[in-house]
Order: C-alpha cells, then structure tokens, then sequence
C-alpha cells in the first residue's frame, strides 16, 4: 500500500493521526511522547511516525503548509489507511486580544474565502465544522489535564503575504485566530464520513508584538500536543 506522497503501508498507520504542519513537530512528538516510534513516511521530508500513547497506537504525521497540502494527506489517510479521525495541531495568528501568544484554541468552526470546497466537491459553505465528538473529547482532555483552552471560529486563509492586509471580513465573521488548513481538513473530513478537528497554539498576534521562533513553535506548543494525545486515545 503506497501514494505518491505516502510509502507507509497500510498497517503501520493507526486509527487516528495527530498532524502538525512542521514535519520537524511530527518527528518531536514522536520521540517525546510515542513509545516506540517507527517512521513509516519521510517521502518529500513529510516525516510520519507511529507509536503508542499510554499503551494506544497513534500516528503523527505532518501535512504541510495550506489546504491543498493537507488537503492531500488527509484525503489519502482517510480514504486509502482507513484512518477515522485527524486532529491537527498548528500555529495561528492571534486576531483578538482575547487570544494571547501561546494560548491554545479549539477550532469550533473554520471560516474561509477559499475555493477548496468548492472545486473538491462543489460544496458552497463558507464555514466548515469538525466532529462534535472529537472537539468534546479535546474538551474532556483540557479540563482532564488543567490546560486552558479557548473555543471560537478560525479564518483559514488561502494566502500567506497579502497586500495592505486587514483581517476585517474575519473579524466580522467572529473568527479570534488565523491558519491555513482546517477548512481543508474538515472539508474532507465531511465528504468522507469521518471526524477530524484542530487544535492550535497562537504563535503571534496582530493586536500584540508578541512573537515566536521557528524553534519555540516546533518544541514548546506542549499544551496542545499534550491535550491532542489525550483525546486521541479516547
């Protein structure tokens, strides 16, 4: 069993997949908190590990950077390794300063202008939602381990760099963060039939000057790596 993008076989992918977008967090989760981690994908140098987790075997494996990127992999993990749910877990732009550097949130819903849907399946929605299942049980993992979580809308944008930027329609849209993939996810997610949700670290802010290093956000989101292993073997 192999993709273009994918050499694992079938069996050496679990049930459910946590996914960073840095390949490099992948390979940190893995051998910080798997037990005995095996790399099952490094094509492209998108690094993917499965291990267990108090005794439960999870994959972690990094989709890149935008939805077409984790459009990709997760399409493949849900409809080819028969993966059930997918709980990613990035870095986001702070839009409110209700959200600081450093606090985690979980995604209730993505807003997006982008045409991911749309082109996929023909799907018109602008908000895409996860599985209710799956963010109640990053709930009960929050509260379990005494980890603050926030709850709100993220804008994912399409769009990295833009011109003269204002994050105005989002903000109208109640959107408290920004990142790049969970349309995406959820979106394919949806037309599959499985469950996937997102969890995020805000890693800056356009209300603070407040900044993290590309070191800081691959080893030290620990909160929101540890509340996404604890839901993950629910």
């Amino acid at each position: 069993m192999s993709t273009p993008h994918n050499t694992a076989r079938k069996e050496d992918i679990a049930k459910v997949v946590l996914m960073p977008g840095d390949p490099l967090r992948a390979k940190f989760i893995a051998e910080t908190y798997l037990e005995n981690a095996k790399q099952v994908n490094s094509v492209r140098n998108m690094f993917g590990y499965t291990g267990t987790y108090k005794g439960v075997p999870v994959t972690v494996f990094g989709s890149g950077m935008g939805m077409p990127s984790i459009g990709i992999y997760s399409y493949e993990l849900f409809s080819q390794y028969d993966v059930e749910k997918i709980i990613r877990i990035g870095s986001a732009g702070g839009y409110t300063k209700e959200v600081d550097v450093y606090d985690v949130v979980l995604a209730e819903s993505a807003w997006s202008e982008s045409s991911y849907a749309l082109t996929q399946s023909g799907c018109t929605d602008t908000t895409i939602y996860p599985s209710k299942e799956l963010n109640d049980q990053l709930i009960a993992a929050s509260k379990k381990l005494n980890k603050p979580m926030h709850i709100g809308k993220v804008h994912s944008s399409d769009v990295f760099y833009r011109e003269a930027y204002a994050p105005n329609d989002a903000v109208k849209n109640g959107c408290v963060c920004v990142e790049m993939e969970s349309f995406a996810l959820f979106h394919n997610a949806n037309v599959l039939g499985k469950k996937a949700a997102c969890v995020l670290t805000i890693s800056d802010s356009f209300v603070s000057d407040v900044v993290t290093t590309p070191e800081e956000r691959q080893l030290s989101f620990t909160n929101m790596m540890e509340i996404a292993l604890e839901a993950a073997i629910q």
